[in-house]
């Protein structure tokens, strides 16, 4: 159902593993996803590779999910579709960098995946769609992290519409930073972890943190401006800020990087 590993670089890849169904959801892998999520957040790698194996990435929901989730009653929908939920909220805050490797199809609920994370790049034949209206319902748990990822006013075509469409045009509307050959998406996926390991780990934690700290801030500017000046105090009195300021005027590698 899942496939992790970790190499030595504290890098882990999280595969998705129902390839017959293309990796499609059902509740035994949200269960599982939720659990995995939980896990890493406790302990956070350097970074984390969202894949899926086989031709797909996600085609979303589960036939077999699905037919079974039609014949419960309401409380029953809502208590599923809260699980699925708490999962897709615990991908977007994971505390580590995560990047979405998303080959072949990715569909409702895939897409909410790649919506959740850092950075996400595409095959060149990928195929996206927020399809949930062509069956009668909507893309309600993972509305948050699209429209937050592609805006409002592409949602308000692909929502209503649920036309597929291919990576180039999910790179247009901001679903995916890059576009690559197929055979050059591990490379450059590669090319990505690689910036990220030159950074320093807890100030990458914390740039993510501030990120969605001053994005939900519904305060005053006297106070944001407060609060980051804060942030980055105590950042550069810790010991990575004062580590990585040492290298730089000392024109150096820091201690994090792989290469040092």
């Amino acid at each position: 159902m899942l496939t992790e590993t970790r190499d030595h670089r504290d890098v882990v890849r999280l595969a998705l593993d129902r390839p017959d169904v293309h990796n499609a959801f059902n509740a035994d892998l949200i269960g599982a996803l939720t659990e995995r999520f939980a896990r890493l957040a406790e302990a956070p790698p350097r970074a984390l590779v969202l894949t899926g194996e086989g031709r797909s990435f996600s085609a979303g929901a589960d036939l077999s999910w699905m037919r079974s989730m039609a014949e419960v009653d309401e409380t029953g929908n809502r208590a599923d579709a809260q699980r699925l939920a708490a999962m897709f909220r615990a991908l977007d805050t994971l505390p580590c960098p995560v990047i979405a490797r998303v080959r072949g199809a990715a569909f409702g609920g895939g897409v909410g995946l790649v919506a959740c994370c850092d950075m996400a790049i595409a095959s060149e034949r990928t195929r996206f769609g927020l399809t949930e209206v062509r069956l009668g319902l909507i893309p309600a748990t993972i509305a948050p992290f699209v429209l937050a990822r592609i805006g409002r006013t592409h949602a308000r075509r692909y929502f209503l519409t649920g036309e597929r469409f291919d990576a180039d045009e999910a790179h247009r509307i901001g679903l995916v930073d890059a576009v690559v050959p197929d055979e050059a998406l591990d490379a450059a996926i590669e090319a990505r972890l690689e910036a990220l390991l030159a950074s320093g780990p807890q100030a990458v934690v914390a740039c993510k943190a501030l990120i969605h700290r001053v994005d939900e801030f519904d305060g005053g500017v006297h106070e944001l401006d407060a609060i980051t000046a804060e942030w980055i105090a105590r950042i550069r009195v810790s010991d990575e800020g004062q580590a990585g300021l040492r290298a730089f005027l000392d024109k150096r590698t820091p201690d994090w990087t792989p290469d040092s």
